[in-house]
């Protein structure tokens, strides 16, 4: 695609959660710090809230390869799971042997001897749950209850939380009220402001090679800010297909109109200053703006074309 024409290595704005792209500043350092303090210091239960597309998932996979060689890990990313499917999440991650037809109760007592031997060789035990607003409140409760398992000294399993903000209205239920009591430690992961997400585009364009010191003009990081207001997700999607824009033009730099192209493009962003594509929207119909499309109109039909070797 682009990569050749910004002499890059690797696409540097893809929505995959890829930890070698994590940035140590901002919030998402501040929550590493946290959580691996809290972790390390044998805290329960630890939550982490924040948006849509904030940076959750590489905030805790980033967790989980920091901890692996003092921590026995077990990572849920399905929120739909059922309390015994929990159980057996967890026996898999403690390499427990068990037949398909086990009790709970047996599974239960063959977890407890997996927990303690993982204690006697001196590591711990982290559970990762991801997008637990969705979780069945009785899969949470099952979940506090394996937490009851401890020494005299220190907790036999520890727990992080991830999920959106609608996890702190769950967790206002009465009936999962003992899980909140327990959980010591919690932050909030916000949108970047204006500098951060200047910075996040740099980094992530350095990681992935690129020699160029402004791919973006600052006029395109405006317009980048401004529709994404921040969140991260939105601002690797807008960069991304801003690329392809200005490399359909040939252009060796992303101005504002790339941008602001890529933004008519994507879903949830809102255009403040619409004078600029006042004149594009009775020239196409609003189905052209689809990914495909989008190439097609930067680039034009007989590139296309060609490129599709028709």
């Amino acid at each position: 695609m682009y990569l050749q024409h910004f002499k890059l290595t690797e696409l540097p704005f893809s929505i995959t959660p890829d930890t070698s792209f994590f940035m140590n500043r901002a919030g998402y350092q501040d929550a590493l710090n946290v959580l691996t303090i809290a972790l390390r210091s044998g805290e329960g239960f630890v939550k982490v809230t924040g948006e849509v597309g904030v940076g959750k998932t590489i905030l805790c996979r980033k967790l989980m390869k920091s901890l692996s060689d003092k921590f026995v890990i077990a990572y849920i990313h399905n929120p739909y799971i059922k309390p015994e499917s929990l159980l057996f999440s967890i026996a898999d991650a403690l390499a427990v042997k068990y037949t398909s037809d086990i009790s709970q109760h047996l599974l239960m007592k063959s977890i407890t001897r997996a927990l303690i031997n993982v204690h006697r060789n001196g590591k711990k035990v982290l559970v990762c749950l991801d997008e637990v607003q969705a979780m069945p409140v009785q899969t949470l409760e099952s979940l506090r209850l394996l937490t009851n398992l401890e020494t005299e000294k220190r907790k036999l399993i520890q727990v992080v939380l991830f999920g959106q903000p609608e996890l702190d209205m769950l967790l206002t239920q009465p009936s999962v009220r003992q899980l909140k009591q327990r959980i010591t430690f919690s932050y909030r992961l916000l949108p970047l402001n204006k500098v951060a997400m200047y910075a996040y585009v740099r980094h992530r364009l350095q990681i992935a090679g690129c020699i160029e010191k402004q791919l973006f003009t600052k006029r395109a990081c405006e317009a980048i800010y401004r529709h994404s207001n921040g969140i991260p997700r939105l601002i690797n999607i807008l960069c991304h297909k801003a690329l392809i824009c200005a490399y359909g033009e040939g252009k060796k730099k992303v101005s504002h109109k790339h941008v602001n192209v890529a933004a008519l493009d994507i879903e949830h962003t809102k255009i403040k200053n619409q004078s600029w594509f006042a004149s594009l929207m009775p020239k196409f119909p609003r189905w052209i703006f689809g990914s495909f499309a989008l190439f097609a109109l930067i680039t034009g039909a007989n590139y296309v074309h060609n490129l599709l070797g028709m």
